[in-house]
């Protein structure tokens, strides 16, 4: 009976911690470079991350090559300072190596 309750205490706590939880959903072709400077450094690092792997799935990449990642993304932000309004997906297409 003990085990039978603590079951459903802990199946209780994790369907109510389930629902607390909060979802987005992004068109990542939408995204301005005026977005993605505007967002914060962690969502920027998602955002980067996300880019990177679509694109090397794109050209069948397997390999993370970190230092070309860092270059990449300073190379892309650098760009969008100057052309906030264009899609992030497009200055990466422009810029990216």
């Amino acid at each position: 009976m003990q085990k039978k309750f603590i079951f459903v205490v802990l199946a209780a706590t994790v369907l109510a911690n389930t629902n607390a939880t909060a979802q987005a959903v992004f068109d990542m072709t939408m995204i301005t470079c005026k977005q993605y400077l505007a967002s914060d450094r962690d969502r920027q690092d998602i955002m980067a991350s996300w880019f990177s792997g679509y694109f090397n799935a794109a050209r069948n990449n397997s390999v993370l090559d970190t230092s070309r990642f860092e270059r990449n993304k300073a190379t892309v932000t650098s760009y969008c300072k100057r052309k906030g309004a264009e899609t992030l997906m497009s200055a990466i297409q422009r810029n990216a190596r």
